[in-house]
């Protein structure tokens, strides 16, 4: 949150907003088994998975929309690779700048698990501001 109010004090608060989130559901890949083994889920029980995931994804983006005080803000919950979709929104909507925070992970970490920041900043069609949460001193 604290990210994201930097950023928008950055942006000002006057401009037109769209508060975005991506679930995290389940790998479609969980539906497939390979050789002996079967799926790890099946069909009933992922499409319940993806649906609390946009449940709890919802529930995010409405405390976010309260904790910074833009209640008026368009709100999105996407679902994908992180990264690519916002890009993909950003793109639709032809944003202006996005604000992504960053976790500020190490080189090895983020080489590893890759940085959804990263993503944004290099193929992102606008600016990008990207905050780590953590006040001027």
């Amino acid at each position: 949150m604290e990210a994201l109010s930097l950023g928008l004090d950055l942006l000002g608060r006057s401009n037109e907003l769209v508060l975005v989130t991506v679930a995290s559901g389940p790998d479609p890949a969980s539906l497939v088994g390979s050789g002996h083994a079967g799926p790890d889920m099946i069909p009933v029980e992922y499409d319940a998975s993806v649906e609390q995931a946009n449940r709890n994804a919802d529930s995010v983006i409405r405390q976010a929309q309260k904790a910074l005080g833009i209640a008026g803000a368009q709100t999105r919950v996407l679902q994908g690779d992180p990264g690519a979709v916002i890009c993909q929104l950003a793109t639709e909507l032809s944003a202006r700048a996005i604000v992504v925070g960053t976790r500020g992970r190490g080189g090895l970490k983020r080489a590893l698990l890759g940085s959804v920041s990263d993503y944004v900043v290099r193929n992102a069609p606008c600016s990008v501001i990207v905050t780590k949460g953590e006040s001027p001193r």
